[in-house]
């Protein structure tokens, strides 16, 4: 399948009551106001895919892709780049306290990404920068030690 612009990814987060949550809300609403004519969607993460398409088809949008398996970070970009076939990049949403951490795992993976930051609204920000504080060492420490591995697979 060959996709003729470049998808937006919109990285899963909570749902409540099969809704999208805030966080995800304002990721859904960045991927709409960055998309384009013949835009393709991509929603990834486990039980949160669903509610992401509906929410976008809602608001007229079609073309979308479920990763319905994702469950991190890492698994999000490698499921979607395999979901986007020929595309030549990535265009991924996500919030802002989170736009590290999926640029490091883009680069280790080789996905060409374009990551754009999504509003954490302000009542969220304190647990999510929190989060973050100790989530990006942990996924470096992953990252190096697959590094590694794989060099030492190599020799």
């Amino acid at each position: 399948m060959l996709i003729p612009v470049d998808p937006i990814v919109v990285l899963g987060s909570r749902v409540k009551r099969g809704r999208p949550g805030i966080l995800l809300e304002e990721r859904l609403r960045a991927a709409m106001a960055a998309a384009v004519p013949g835009q393709t969607f991509i929603v990834s993460g486990k039980g949160e895919a669903p509610a992401m398409r509906r929410y976008l088809e809602e608001h007229g949008f079609d073309g979308v892709i479920e990763d319905n398996e994702a469950t991190s970070t890492n698994e999000n970009l490698e499921n979607a780049w395999r979901l986007a076939g020929g595309a030549g990049r990535l265009i991924v949403v996500t919030n802002n306290f989170h736009v590290l951490r999926t640029r490091l795992w883009a680069w280790h993976l080789g996905v060409p990404a374009r990551v754009i930051s999504a509003p954490t609204p302000f009542d969220q920000r304190l647990v999510n920068y929190a989060r973050e504080i100790v989530a990006t060492p942990h996924s470096a420490g992953r990252i190096l030690f697959r590094k590694i591995v794989h060099s030492l697979s190599r020799a």
